[in-house]
């Protein structure tokens, strides 16, 4: 009876605490969402990497793809199982359960799944620049779900940063034409579903902890994830450097990351708060430099510097409700 009436006490004040309209509150929570984006895009920055560490190259392959993209799911799941249970977390509530379905599919099954397959065939310095069109797809995503009217210089600044990260995933792949290979259309769509993970994820934040988001939709995949997981076991010794990279993928990509990150997309506003991923490409590419020895020059640098420059604009851009 205590518990339960603990949960409903929680989930009240949680409900109070975050029935504002997403985006719309105070300039302090603004701030906050922002600076709890960067860390949750600091975190994702080492996915992509990490990813590459783990799967290994077509000539030295080691975890495949799909156990990686499985098997960090089940390990953040019992950790996220764990939690819940010593938080004393209340259940969603019945209206919630599709949406967390739809936020399994997109971030712990869809992004993880389609990102791994396609690592072990690109490095991850290109990799990062594909995903970098991440942002633009989040804030549509969150501007259709939160019914939002971002202003015409926001769409302008979000446009601008990503054809600045295609044109440098152009200039890095140094191909002749535009033509998507099978690689790059696994990383479009793991883009896609990862907008659409985040979207729903932060309209959940806003009534539910932002860690209870994350945590129920590990939970609720575990019966796939545990029989393929099983399934896909490696049958072969594996550096030691694949397992470190699968262990932070796990506890860090999969469950800590989306902490910070689904956090400040209900403090900030999806739309708002999405622009921070645009500095991503480059955080992996500066992460890729010790872990998988990709050089860093000044162009990489340059594109850096004006993609952050265009987030600051586009933050201060109007974001208002729809009519």
């Amino acid at each position: 009876m205590h518990r339960s009436s603990l949960a409903s006490s929680r989930t009240a004040g949680h409900g109070a605490a975050n029935a504002r309209a997403p985006g719309s509150g105070t300039k302090p929570d603004e701030v906050a969402g922002l600076w709890l984006g960067l860390a949750g895009v600091a975190i994702f920055a080492l996915t992509l990497p990490m990813t590459r560490l783990a799967v290994g190259t077509p000539e030295a392959p080691q975890m495949s793809g799909v156990f990686i993209a499985v098997g960090r799911a089940v390990v953040a799941a019992v950790l996220s199982a764990m939690f819940l249970l010593a938080t004393r977390a209340p259940w969603p509530r019945r209206a919630d359960w599709l949406p967390l379905g739809i936020v399994s599919a997109g971030v712990v099954l869809g992004f993880p799944l389609l990102a791994s397959v396609a690592m072990r065939h690109v490095e991850a310095v290109h990799a990062s620049v594909i995903i970098g069109v991440l942002p633009l797809a989040t804030a549509g995503v969150g501007a259709w779900l939160h019914r939002q009217r971002p202003s015409t210089a926001f769409w302008a600044c979000a446009a601008a940063g990503s054809a600045l990260v295609v044109a440098f995933a152009i200039l890095r792949s140094g191909r002749a034409g535009l033509a998507i290979e099978p690689a790059d259309a696994l990383l479009l769509a793991a883009m896609a579903c990862a907008a659409v993970g985040y979207g729903w994820g932060a309209r959940l934040s806003h009534h539910m902890r932002a860690e209870d988001v994350i945590c129920w939709a590990l939970v609720i995949a575990l019966p796939l994830t545990v029989p393929a997981a099983l399934l896909t076991w490696p049958q072969s010794p594996l550096r030691p450097a694949a397992w470190w990279g699968f262990a932070y993928l796990a506890v860090f990509s999969m469950w800590l990351g989306f902490f910070a990150w689904y956090r400040g997309l209900a403090l900030g506003g999806t739309v708002r708060v999405s622009q921070v991923q645009l500095v991503q490409p480059f955080l992996s590419m500066a992460f890729a430099v010790p872990i998988l020895g990709e050089p860093l020059d000044a162009a990489t640098l340059g594109f850096g510097a004006a993609v952050i420059a265009i987030v600051f604009i586009g933050r201060r851009s109007p974001v208002r409700a729809s009519a």
